[in-house]
């Protein structure tokens, strides 16, 4: 992981996440380094998903800045926001893999849309992505034909495709068995380590959070704000509060902190 020296990929300062009148989050502060890896934890209901939409740039904040290497996502042109949005991968909790495609051609399709590659460069970056995932000899099989877990691989395949800088994943161990899960885990650890990529991820998988994490973020739904922010271990043995604790114990103690 870089040092917390270096300028943040991602900042996100005093942000309000609203529906309306309805209030899901507010005074969301913090900063996400290069080469972190970054949970966003919390409860049923408590804004993680939509937190994550809003680091996309997917949806506005009704307040507050989200800025991207210091740029505001919102007071750039469409154009400029599309573009910055490309270094941006993303996992989402179903997959979203084309059914009636093939996994090559599901892994293809970004690089089909975004760059003038030749069909010959496509196919090498396709099978060298599915590679990447141990799906090695799978280009020519459908979503259906393969285990959720490689499912869940085959997704990332595609959500790497374009070389992101960053990762975004959305519950990524959702779904799966627990060996599915871990070798995701690995998988994420290795694309860190080997690539250098910063990586966001929403999760309420505990075992998940503290195997890839180097900090993590809580969202209270009680309080409807961030009630913590650190190494998840750290967070664990020096809780901040008692619904921190509850939450990574999955304790019902109520004498603790």
């Amino acid at each position: 992981m870089s040092p917390p020296e270096s300028p943040p990929v991602i900042s996100a300062e005093d942000l309000l996440l609203a529906f309306g009148s309805f209030v899901v989050m507010r005074d969301l502060t913090f900063d996400i380094h290069p080469g972190e890896i970054f949970a966003i934890m919390g409860g049923s209901g408590s804004g993680k998903s939509t937190l994550l939409k809003h680091l996309i740039g997917l949806m506005e904040p009704s307040a507050g800045t989200v800025r991207v290497r210091g740029r505001d996502l919102w007071t750039l042109s469409d154009a400029e926001r599309a573009a910055m949005l490309r270094d941006m991968g993303v996992l989402y909790q179903e997959d979203a893999l084309w059914s009636t495609m093939t996994l090559a051609e599901n892994v293809a399709l970004p690089l089909e849309e975004h760059t003038a590659l030749s069909d010959t460069d496509i196919q090498r970056i396709v099978s060298l992505k599915l590679a990447l995932v141990g799906l090695r000899g799978f280009e020519d099989f459908s979503p259906h034909e393969i285990s959720g877990g490689m499912q869940k691989r085959a997704a990332l395949a595609r959500a790497i495709a374009l070389d992101p800088d960053v990762l975004f994943f959305d519950e990524p161990t959702s779904g799966l068995d627990p060996l599915s899960a871990r070798r995701l885990d690995d998988l994420v650890l290795q694309l860190r380590d080997s690539l250098g990529t910063t990586i966001i991820v929403v999760s309420h998988d505990l075992e998940s959070i503290f195997t890839v994490a180097d900090r993590a973020l809580y969202l209270d739904i009680e309080t409807k704000t961030m009630t913590a922010l650190g190494p998840p271990t750290e967070l664990r043995r020096n809780p901040p509060n008692q619904q921190v604790y509850q939450f990574l114990t999955r304790s019902l103690d109520a004498d603790s902190p």
